[in-house]
């Protein structure tokens, strides 16, 4: 439960520096501490849930297993974006660039399999 609690302080943490830092992802990160506190400390976890904008989402995915369809286009584009970036930046390095593309081609699917709208 300590560690569990410990790991979901630092995902916190980790998550606010990307409201500052735009290339910084938060959401991944708050999703994980979420599902930290959801035992160690169920407080921190509403508290999660309860932060305007980034709240309610998580709480969907995690409670239901869903994405908006405002959550599924930015994350595909942003992905879609970080695929581009990796071509330019590991060009030349093909097993690098292949398994980058891998990887972000199985979030891509992932992404695009969730449901939009929580099960009746």
């Amino acid at each position: 439960m300590m560690i569990a609690r410990f790991l979901g302080f630092i995902l916190l943490g980790l998550g606010a520096i990307g409201i500052f830092l735009p290339v910084w992802p938060t959401t991944v990160f708050w999703i994980g501490a979420a599902l930290c506190f959801a035992r160690s400390s169920p407080a921190m976890r509403d508290w999660i849930y309860g932060r305007p904008g980034f709240g309610p989402p998580i709480r969907d995915f995690i409670e239901d297993g869903t994405l908006s369809r405002k959550s599924k286009s930015g994350a595909l584009v942003g992905m879609t974006l970080a695929g581009g970036i990796s071509t330019a930046f590991l060009w030349g390095r093909w097993t690098w660039l292949a398994a980058a593309l891998v990887l972000i081609a199985c979030g891509m699917a992932y992404v695009a399999t969730r449901p939009s709208d929580p099960p009746a």
